[in-house]
């Protein structure tokens, strides 16, 4: 009887078996919303698909997965190409997708305008960062493919409008494979030449062609190159994201070389204009030095000399004569100083003066000597010091203490019992 019952894994690996034997099956066109996505961190992609009425799980990997040119995001519209089949550990059926776009507009174009917004948001493109392309470069480095009409049509145009340009070849891939790597790896080489200016390009083609120029790490590239770089890029209506990013932005590789080098006849026409200038300006100098000569050769005391010194004399002569009446001032005011000094009582009588101070001396060395302790001890008074301090307490004393005791003619030693 178990005979007859099946095993989960025996009915899934045969669903299974079924679905991936079925030919409707294994190239399955499809479209809906996706939802769930999740990017894993190896590079593989897992969402939903879904419609108004159902929904399949989906699985890209990662070979796949990094040929997407856009970020999937939840309620993006896609269209997808794979093989569906039955995942055994959980017995569902999903979609292996091969290849996804998003619905109505191509990858390519999505992920254009996706890079083009986040390089945009961190300034990449902004005209502060833009630097001056010099207007006569001595050496020009040329990023591009070695053979073909770009190339051809800036040296040709380099040397008809600027024969003194010195160009260098930095010769890469342009498309395909490898380009992007290529172009980066040429322009970090470029730092090594010595180059005024630097033009990166190709000429026109599909965005397919051209795509190379809008990766994102050619664009960077670029951003961090110190030379003054020159996008030229494909035909007036092609623009990628080199073009935004480059210092400058020439519709074709012919129209970068023009941008790159000045053309020789507006360099002489302008060489010419500075001699002009040049000798207008010597002789508007000479003739300003002329001018200023004449009138300091007719200047009245170059004719008269004299009359310099005169001036000089007289103002001399004033000045002795001012400072001879302020000698005079200072001399009569202390003359009247010096006579009311003389007046004073102390000149005229200075004995009187002297026995005035002496009587006031007297008077203060009697005042002086009647408060002298010495008048004191005379009277029979003396004064008891302990440790050379006068004692003015029997408080302070102790018994044993040892003290002095000062009279009028001499000092004893004394032990307070």
């Amino acid at each position: 009887m178990n005979s007859e019952y099946l095993t989960v894994s025996q009915l899934t690996r045969y669903i299974k078996y079924k679905i991936d034997n079925d030919a409707n099956l294994q190239e399955v066109y499809l479209k809906g919303e996706i939802s769930n996505f999740k990017a894993h961190t190896r590079g593989h992609f897992y969402f939903t698909i879904k419609d108004e009425g159902s929904r399949i799980n989906a699985v890209m990997f990662a070979s796949n997965a990094s040929k997407v040119k856009f970020t999937p995001e939840d309620g993006m519209k896609i269209l997808v190409t794979g093989r569906i089949s039955v995942y055994e550990a959980t017995g569902g059926y999903q979609i292996y997708v091969n290849d996804m776009m998003e619905d109505g507009v191509g990858n390519l174009y999505i992920a254009f305008e996706q890079l083009k917004k986040k390089l945009a948001g961190e300034g990449l493109f902004d005209d502060r960062y833009k630097k001056q392309v010099p207007k006569i470069p001595q050496r020009v480095g040329v990023i591009t493919a070695s053979t073909g009409a770009a190339i051809r049509d800036i040296i040709s145009t380099i040397n008809r409008r600027f024969p003194l340009t010195e160009i260098i070849l930095l010769p890469s891939l342009v498309q395909g494979d490898g380009a992007k790597e290529d172009i980066v790896k040429q322009i970090k080489k470029s730092v090594d030449y010595n180059l005024d200016v630097l033009i990166v390009g190709r000429g026109g083609g599909s965005i397919e062609d051209l795509w190379a120029f809008n990766e994102e790490m050619v664009a960077r590239a670029i951003f961090e190159c110190p030379i003054p770089v020159i996008s030229a890029v494909g035909h007036e209506i092609d623009f990628t994201i080199a073009d935004f990013v480059a210092d400058l932005r020439a519709p074709t590789p012919t129209g970068a070389a023009e941008l790159a080098v000045p053309n020789k006849i507006d360099v002489i026409n302008y060489i010419n204009q500075l001699n002009i200038r040049k000798t207008k300006a010597i002789k508007t100098i000479l003739e300003l030095k002329k001018k200023r000569l004449d009138n300091i050769k007719g200047h009245y005391i170059l004719n008269n000399p004299l009359d310099l010194y005169s001036a000089k004399i007289q103002k001399l002569d004033y000045l002795e004569e001012r400072l001879i009446k302020s000698f005079k001032n200072i001399l009569d005011k202390d003359k009247i100083k010096v006579k009311n000094i003389m007046a004073k009582t102390l000149f005229e009588n200075p004995l009187v003066v002297l026995d005035k101070s002496k009587q006031k001396y007297l008077l203060l060395l009697s005042k002086l000597d009647a408060l002298s302790p010495l008048k004191t001890l005379e009277r029979g008074y003396g004064i008891i010091k302990l440790n050379d301090k006068a004692v003015t307490s029997i408080n302070n004393l102790n018994k044993g203490d040892l003290v002095n005791i000062e009279l009028k003619d001499g000092i004893k030693e004394a032990i307070i019992k």
